[in-house]
């Protein structure tokens, strides 16, 4: 898939801009600050329907303004447009027709995006790691996501219903015994699904770390789930006492875990900064490989690649990207010399960014 033209207006600090992206390599240049970033997260959001970082609609829009627009025009004569009026339910259009779910569009153009937040993944909780299964899975299967949402709707009830009798003597079991038999068969698809694509991730995620790194480390990912020696509707039934004395689920999928390791240790323990960054850009570069295994090699979108790399990292990545294994690439850096170098390899282009202005490099 190719984004070919961008058009924005009002979207975070960028009043109004058209951009006109080559095939294969388009370098975004410039000081912090300046939008970078958001011209990323506007591509992202006619991905996935929404912004990779503000969860809420309204918070994208330009300041002292109503509404924003962000459209865009890919190959095949797709164009996907994202209207979000203050107060007012967002809009989602491919051509002139509007989704009736926004889950629908999930998957229509795959995209990966590697990003200075990505930390989170190593820093911060499990729920970060699942998300990091889930997004590429959900990009494959319409299927998956439906027993993703589904199971996580009968979690949020089943908390609800834990929560309102806590504390009390009486329980409607036989509401609880319906809510988990439900539970069982999207968990079980979730598991699945969840193991089998980590058993063919794992490969190519090493591959790449050891392209980067000059092999100097060994990593590693372990996929973590109570289904591996549980029976689902069993852990239910027998954690009942102590889920209504926490007023939450304490046993499904939801608690599935994806441990990351350097030379056998968590790496969150023992990586260093640059060690943690080229774990991370592994991941994901593994991830656009390996959703490349479909009909569409997915839009590579890199903000701020090499912050706290060394040199050799930096050449063996310049050269990774400069491959043939990635699609349409875009991506941004403060240090033009980075991407002037790789542009050149490419025959690519170069955009400066300034106070939300993109100019085009002639």
């Amino acid at each position: 898939m190719i984004l070919q033209q961008l058009n924005i207006l009002n979207w975070k600090n960028i009043r109004e801009a058209e951009m006109l992206f080559n095939d294969k390599l388009n370098c975004i240049v410039g000081l912090n600050g300046q939008g970078k970033t958001n011209i990323l997260d506007a591509i992202y959001l006619l991905s996935f329907t929404k912004s990779a970082f503000s969860a809420i609609d309204s918070q994208n829009i330009t300041h002292n303004e109503q509404a924003c627009l962000v459209q865009g025009f890919y190959s095949d004569d797709l164009v996907i447009s994202c209207g979000i009026k203050r107060g007012l339910k967002k809009q989602f259009r491919r051509g002139r027709k509007d989704y009736k779910r926004l889950s629908e569009h999930i998957g229509l153009i795959p995209l990966v995006m590697v990003s200075p937040a990505d930390a989170e993944l190593i820093a911060d909780g499990s729920d970060e790691r699942r998300r990091f299964m889930d997004q590429v899975l959900a990009q494959q299967s319409h299927p998956y996501l439906d027993d993703l949402t589904l199971y996580q709707g009968l979690v949020k009830q089943r908390n609800a219903l834990l929560k309102q009798y806590e504390g009390q003597d009486t329980m409607p079991w036989d509401l609880l015994d319906v809510l988990e038999e439900q539970m069982i068969a999207p968990a079980q698809h979730i598991y699945q699904e969840r193991s089998r694509y980590i058993e063919a991730f794992t490969p190519l995620f090493r591959e790449f770390y050891r392209e980067i790194s000059g092999g100097k480390e060994e990593i590693d990912l372990h996929y973590v789930s109570q289904l591996q020696n549980r029976d689902l509707k069993e852990s239910l039934v027998r954690t009942r006492p102590r889920d209504l004395i926490l007023g939450w689920t304490s046993q499904g999928i939801h608690k599935d875990e994806l441990e990351m390791t350097l030379d056998g240790y968590p790496i969150k323990r023992v990586g260093s900064q640059g060690q943690q960054k080229t774990y991370l850009l592994a991941l994901k570069l593994a991830q656009s490989l390996y959703l490349s295994q479909g009909t569409n090699k997915p839009i590579l979108l890199l903000d701020d690649l090499f912050d706290k790399l060394d040199a050799e990292r930096v050449e063996r990545i310049l050269q990774l990207v400069n491959s043939d294994r990635f699609g349409q690439i875009i991506m941004t850096d403060t240090d033009r010399q980075h991407l002037s170098r790789l542009s050149a390899r490419q025959h690519g282009q170069v955009w400066t960014m300034h106070n939300g202005q993109p100019t085009l490099e002639t």
